[in-house]
């Protein structure tokens, strides 16, 4: 976890700003970070991701001095993260400064030195920033038994009677899901899957050159088909980062045509890189399997039928439209 938390440090200093990117440029050089990020360690890019996205939230709906507190968080080597999942059955609750329930799918758990988290409150979601080692919580580590994306650290976290400062709140209720800062941030992680379909076609050309294959007329259009599924998917990204600035009425119909063609790529892309290598890629030992299993859970954001309806219903609008 300290070699996660070094990486997620390190890239964070690269960063263009903390804040949301203000420009095509910037956009594209914090999504191409993220990209980069992706198809070199998955669990990384997921992390880095969270990161990325508490950080922006914080400077966009905080006080100065919450702004302030926050950058120097980072700058200090401090790691945050988003916890916005309930757990059923316990959601989290904020009553008179206490703080009691918990949040499944909280990524980073053990490794964040900060999270956000939400809570319900009279008028929405509110947003608290915790100081983990301040208002530390329980972690049950049961949970997260998948086959891939393991070092993610993604599990149940619980609260009991915790004390929370009046300046953690940030924002008023409901901010958190304000659009289009709420549908428009899936454009971050998708960069990061993104980079994992390029990371499988990385390792499966690396593994059938090493094996003297690559030039078998099959595995050659096994490449090709993945090389042209790696661009699809890095090039909808590019789009829909374009689009956030150029076409503003149609920002949230390219992040989810964006999601949906990563999601469809992805998918594609492990069934060829699994039969281009055989049995070989499910070698624990071997490059491709991490890749092949955490893509495969991570590509299991919610409701890719949802994305795949938004961008017809753009299209027939005629909000969305082919050209090159």
């Amino acid at each position: 976890m300290i070699e996660l938390r070094r990486a997620i440090t390190t890239r964070s200093a690269l960063l263009p700003g903390l804040g949301d990117p203000a420009d095509t440029k910037t956009l594209l050089l914090q999504l191409r970070q993220l990209y980069e990020t992706g198809r070199v360690d998955l669990p990384l890019g997921r992390l880095y991701e969270g990161h990325v996205d508490a950080s922006q939230i914080v400077q966009r709906y905080g006080s100065r001095h919450q702004q302030e507190r926050a950058a120097g968080i980072v700058a200090a080597g401090g790691v945050l993260g988003v916890w916005n999942a309930d757990l059923a059955g316990e959601p989290l609750r904020l009553k008179h400064g206490r703080l009691n329930g918990g949040k499944s799918f909280a990524s980073g758990a053990g490794l964040l030195s900060h999270a956000l988290v939400t809570v319900d409150a009279a008028g929405g979601r509110q947003l608290l920033l915790l100081d983990l080692a301040r208002t530390s919580p329980a972690v049950d580590r049961s949970f997260w038994r998948v086959a891939g994306m393991q070092r993610s650290e993604t599990h149940i976290v619980r609260w009991r009677d915790a004390p929370v400062a009046a300046d953690d709140l940030i924002g008023a209720p409901g901010d958190y899901v304000r659009e289009p800062w709420f549908s428009g941030g899936a454009l971050r992680f998708a960069a990061v899957q993104a980079g994992g379909i390029a990371a499988l076609l990385d390792h499966t050309t690396a593994h059938l050159v090493a094996a003297g294959r690559a030039d078998d007329p099959h595995q050659a259009g096994r490449l090709a088909a993945l090389y042209g599924l790696a661009e699809a998917a890095a090039g909808a990204i590019r789009t829909a980062a374009a689009g956030w600035f150029d076409d503003v009425g149609a920002r949230l119909p390219l992040v989810a045509a964006a999601r949906a063609a990563v999601y469809a790529a992805g998918g594609q892309a492990i069934e060829l890189a699994e039969q281009a290598a055989g049995v070989q890629s499910l070698f624990v030992g071997h490059p491709l399997a991490a890749v092949i299993t955490d893509l495969s859970v991570y590509l299991r954001q919610p409701s890719p039928d949802m994305q795949r309806m938004q961008v017809g219903a753009a299209v027939a609008a005629g909000t969305l439209t082919a050209g090159l």
